[in-house]
């Protein structure tokens, strides 16, 4: 698992290393791991030219420190200083005495020094800042040209603890971040901008960090997860899952529902609605049934919603259902937030962000742009677990840190690809797995089969489907 912690949780952690080990440490630590990476970055240190731009506080000592260890295998290093009178003196002294050159922001040959090197080191703000580039940053920034950039714990100008972006903002394409990950690293907007993300241990003890904010399921997370059937296995043991979706003009919303089913895992799908044809037409092993919900079978878990239309009468009888039930696309919008919060069993919501924004009642550039907030709201409103879907997919459940999924592919930006998703995800549902963890493990193998199916190339929510098999056998076989 890779958890991510708040600003507050890193400095309290970083305050009891200070505590037990000699002035200076932790600085020296990451100073050490980010001119490592910068080395490896270069390939060949001697003769490269390095920029440094340097803020006040820590985060440019940090970076002062590494160019001095850089300036020492020979590298022309260069720092740009943003507040002079505020630099780290130590940091400062160190590169001076390793040979480096120092340039006020506010001289002529500052934006030159940028525009002339091969590695650019981001030091301006650290996991403190808030709101974008002041000026004079944002115009040194401006002046890169095709250096390599490496953030220092974390892009100026990326709030860390929601991923946030106000302003203008350092684009990397490697961040260091220092004995932590932090929530801005895992969540876009902030995401897109660190790039690469390398994790320098600098002596945090995990267990004094307190909880997480966000985490990220890994492969072995997935693969002791996933729902494998046993000997005694039937159809029941491995879940039934019911799917309501489809209508007269959307026949194909309920085929991709239930192609995600069957390819989940499902030991069994009913299928209630209008287009039971063009499903038994692709799928003739779905239990098909003309009558309400109430009276389709014996099911573990329902998925109501994919092309549903305006059928608020099915959807109804789903939500009164005793088993964990999914909500989606048409569903989201009939369903009332009183009717999600009494229910006594578990919900799931997967809107995307336009349905999100629909549900808090604000523009859909407001979600986007603060993804954890809208998830978190979303899943207190409704009392359910949410699954924000986007260019990094959330879970939020009201407990524990929100999931953040790391499988995700922009080809599975395609119509239908969510159907899919629903499908998948309620099949984990049926299979036992909780709200948060069918949304997680639903969204990462999606995110999987988006990959294997495209391959960087264009691709349709059935070819999606289709490939949810063979990453299954992947992540089982422990492969990554």
């Amino acid at each position: 698992m890779r958890t991510a912690y708040s600003v507050e949780s890193v400095r309290a952690g970083e305050r009891v290393v200070m505590a037990r080990g000699p002035e200076g440490v932790l600085m020296q630590r990451a100073a050490a791991g980010l001119a490592a990476a910068c080395a490896q970055l270069l390939g060949k240190v001697y003769g490269a030219r390095v920029t440094l731009l340097v803020g006040s506080g820590d985060n440019g000592g940090d970076a002062l420190y590494a160019g001095a260890r850089l300036a020492r295998r020979g590298a022309g290093v260069s720092a740009v200083l943003l507040a002079p009178d505020r630099t780290h003196s130590g940091g400062l002294a160190a590169l001076r005495a390793a040979g480096g050159v120092v340039v006020g922001a506010d001289e002529e040959r500052a934006e030159d020094v940028v525009a002339r090197a091969r590695l650019v080191v981001d030091g301006i703000v650290g996991i403190g800042g808030r709101g974008g580039l002041r000026e004079d940053a944002a115009r040194l920034v401006a002046a890169v040209r095709d250096a390599a950039v490496v953030a220092v714990d974390l892009p100026s100008g990326v709030d860390a603890d929601t991923g946030e972006v106000h302003g203008d903002a350092v684009r990397a394409d490697v961040t260091v971040t220092f004995g932590a990950y932090k929530p801005g690293l895992l969540i876009d907007p902030g995401r897109e901008y660190a790039g690469a993300v390398r994790l320098v241990d600098i002596g945090l003890d995990p267990a004094e960090l307190g909880p997480g904010e966000a985490e990220a399921l890994q492969f072995a997370d997935v693969e002791r997860l996933l729902p494998v059937p046993g000997g005694e296995s039937d159809k029941y043991r491995r879940g039934v899952v019911g799917i309501v979706a489809g209508s007269e003009r959307y026949p194909g919303a309920a085929v991709l529902a239930v192609a995600g089913a069957l390819r989940g895992g499902a030991g069994a799908v009913r299928y209630v609605g209008p287009a039971a044809d063009a499903v038994i037409a692709r799928f003739p092993e779905t239990l098909v049934s003309a009558g309400p919900p109430s009276k389709a079978g014996r099911v573990q878990a329902w998925v109501v919603g994919p092309g549903l239309g305006e059928d608020a009468e099915r959807l109804g009888e789903v939500l009164a259902a005793d088993v964990p039930v999914l909500i989606d696309a048409d569903g989201l919008r009939l369903a009332g937030e009183r009717d999600v919060r009494e229910r006594r069993a578990p919900t799931l919501l997967t809107p995307h962000a336009g349905e999100a924004a629909a549900l808090l009642g604000v523009a859909r550039e407001e979600v986007e742009s603060g993804r954890l907030s809208a998830v978190r709201e979303l899943a207190r409103r409704y009392g359910a677990t949410v699954l924000l879907k986007g260019s990094t997919t959330l879970v939020a459940s009201g407990q524990g840190p929100v999931r953040v999924n790391p499988t995700g592919t922009p080809w599975l930006a395609t119509a239908g690809s969510g159907d899919v998703l629903s499908g998948l995800a309620g099949s984990l549902l049926a299979a036992g797995l909780d709200a948060r963890d069918a949304g997680s493990v639903g969204a990462y193998l999606h995110g999987l089969a988006g990959r294997h199916a495209s391959e960087g190339a264009p691709v349709g929510a059935q070819d999606v489907a289709n490939a949810i098999p063979a990453v299954w056998r992947e992540v089982g076989r422990g492969g990554g």
